[in-house]
């Protein structure tokens, strides 16, 4: 794994699961996002000898033997675990189903029906992946992409706008979930513009495929 200059990935932050996003004390947004993928990928990594840290969202997952976790719950809190524990990083893989939006205030006492309930505002949440592509520092990065249509240009169009070295990316068809499938198909794209389509395998199986990838860029 050197590169010209000698330089060995030794570090590995990976990021998994869902976020949570707080309406009300008990009341949330959030997605189908189980976390098996990125586990996958970390017990890998960590099998494989590497320092490997696992952010993860709240999963009935229980963090793989010789990986260190950091258990976060928000977009912003997974925020702040990725900016302090990718400093060091040699390669970031951002498999997380990280929640695009957060309502713009978090109600103190649980919400009624009726009145200002049946309204919620929502405000963006940090771009997380693009914030480490406009400032790589000679990281290796990794993006995944769920898409409903349009599959490849949606994964260049992230590849090229991320500015990342690897975008994993599958399809969410009609009569399929994605999240919690035994097996998948994925489109992997390198910064290269190079595809490779692996159709059919486990997540075990493709995290073996998708680490290897990630691992075979110089840094």
């Amino acid at each position: 794994m050197r590169s010209k200059k000698g330089k060995k990935i030794r570090r590995i932050v990976i990021t998994a699961g869902p976020t949570r996003e707080k309406i009300d004390p008990v009341r949330f947004i959030s997605n189908y996002s189980t976390g098996v993928f990125g586990y996958a990928i970390a017990e890998e990594a960590g099998k494989r000898g590497y320092e490997t840290i696992l952010i993860s969202g709240p999963v009935a997952l229980e963090i793989p033997r010789g990986v260190k976790g950091v258990p976060v719950e928000s977009a912003l809190d997974m925020q702040k675990a990725v900016k302090r524990e990718s400093g060091k990083a040699d390669c970031v893989i951002m498999a997380a189903a990280v929640s695009d939006w957060r309502p713009i205030s978090i109600a103190a006492k649980k919400l009624k029906k009726g009145g200002s309930a049946a309204i919620l505002r929502l405000v963006e949440n940090p771009d997380i992946i693009k914030g480490l592509g406009n400032n790589k520092k000679g990281r290796v990065l990794v993006a995944f992409a769920l898409e409903t249509e349009d599959l490849k240009s949606n994964a260049i169009k992230k590849l090229k706008e991320k500015n990342v070295d690897l975008v994993v990316a599958n399809k969410l068809s009609r009569g399929k979930t994605v999240f919690g499938d035994k097996t998948l198909s994925i489109l992997m794209i390198e910064r290269s513009g190079k595809t490779i389509a692996v159709s059919n395998k486990t997540k075990k199986e493709l995290a073996k495929i998708i680490l290897d990838k990630a691992l075979s860029f110089k840094i």
